[in-house]
C-alpha cells in the first residue's frame, strides 16, 4: 500500500539541467578559492571530491564527511581553512545560480496532491550539497512553504544515488517500507535504481535526457501532468 513519496527535485519539481548548473556552480565557486589554489586545479579537486562522495557506501560515514576528508587530502589545507570559504559562497553566491533555473508551475500542486492524500512527502534529490544549498533551489522551485517529511543532504545522509542503499536510508528514516513508497524522478540512472532496493517507481519524462541510458523499466512513466492526474484519482497508484 502506497505511503510514502520520494521526490527528486532538478528536472522533476524544478527545471534545472545539472549539465547547465554544474559547470556554473564551478564557475562561481572556484575563485573564492584562488588566493590558496588555482581555479582548474580546485574545479578538477572539487569533482574527483564529489565522485569519492558518490561511489563511497561505507555507511559509518556521512557523505559530508567523505568530501570534507577527501577534499582535505587532495588540497594540503584543513577544513578550518577551507570550510568557512565554502561557508562564505553558498551565504553570498549560490543563490545568484538561480537564474539558471525555472520553477515547474504545475510541481506544487502535484505535491500537494500528494500530501491531500495522507502520504509522507520527502525530497529525495542526489545528497552531495549541503541542506541549506538544497532548500535554496526548494525556494526556487516555489516549494518552500510545504510539510516535507524529509528532505535529504550530504549532511546527514551516508549513500547518493544510484545506490539502492541510498533509497532504504530515505524509507528507514521515514520508517516506511521500501514496497509502500514510490521513487518519482526523471532520471533513469540515478532514479530507477530504486527498484533494486524493493520501491516502485515513476518516470518522469518531461525535462528526461534522452541520451541517458536507463538500465531498468520505470514501473510507471509520464508526464508530471500525468502523475498529478493519479495522485488526484489515486485508485491505480493505491495498488503500488
Amino acid at each position: 500500500m502506497l505511503k510514502a513519496v520520494f521526490f527528486d527535485l532538478d528536472n522533476t519539481l524544478l527545471e534545472n539541467d545539472m549539465g547547465i548548473f554544474i559547470p556554473s556552480f564551478l564557475e562561481t565557486l572556484a575563485p573564492r578559492f584562488a588566493h590558496i589554489i588555482p581555479p582548474e586545479t580546485f574545479k578538477r579537486w572539487m569533482l574527483r571530491s564529489v565522485h569519492q562522495m558518490i561511489v563511497d557506501i561505507d555507511p559509518r560515514s556521512t557523505n559530508r564527511e567523505v568530501f570534507v576528508r577527501d577534499m582535505v587530502m587532495r588540497s594540503g589545507y584543513s577544513w578550518t581553512v577551507l570550510g568557512p570559504i565554502f561557508e562564505r559562497f553558498y551565504a553570498e553566491d549560490y543563490t545568484g545560480l538561480e537564474s539558471l533555473s525555472r520553477p515547474i508551475a504545475l510541481a506544487p500542486k502535484v505535491v500537494e496532491a500528494a500530501l491531500e492524500r495522507g502520504l509522507i512527502v520527502a525530497i529525495a534529490t542526489n545528497p552531495i550539497f549541503p541542506l541549506g544549498a538544497t532548500w535554496e533551489r526548494i525556494r526556487w522551485a516555489r516549494l518552500d512553504g510545504l510539510p516535507f517529511a524529509l528532505v535529504t543532504s550530504y549532511d546527514d545522509m551516508h549513500f547518493t544515488k544510484p545506490h539502492p542503499e541510498y533509497f532504504l536510508e530515505v524509507a528507514e528514516r521515514l520508517g516506511q517500507e521500501p514496497a509502500d513508497c514510490l521513487m518519482v524522478g526523471d532520471d533513469p540512472a540515478n532514479d530507477l535504481p530504486a527498484l533494486e532496493a524493493g520501491l516502485p517507481t515513476f518516470l518522469v519524462t518531461d525535462h528526461m535526457d534522452r541520451k541517458k541510458r536507463a538500465t531498468h523499466s520505470p514501473t510507471l512513466a509520464g508526464s508530471l501532468s500525468e502523475l498529478h492526474r493519479l495522485l488526484k484519482d489515486f485508485s491505480r497508484l493505491a495498488e503500488l
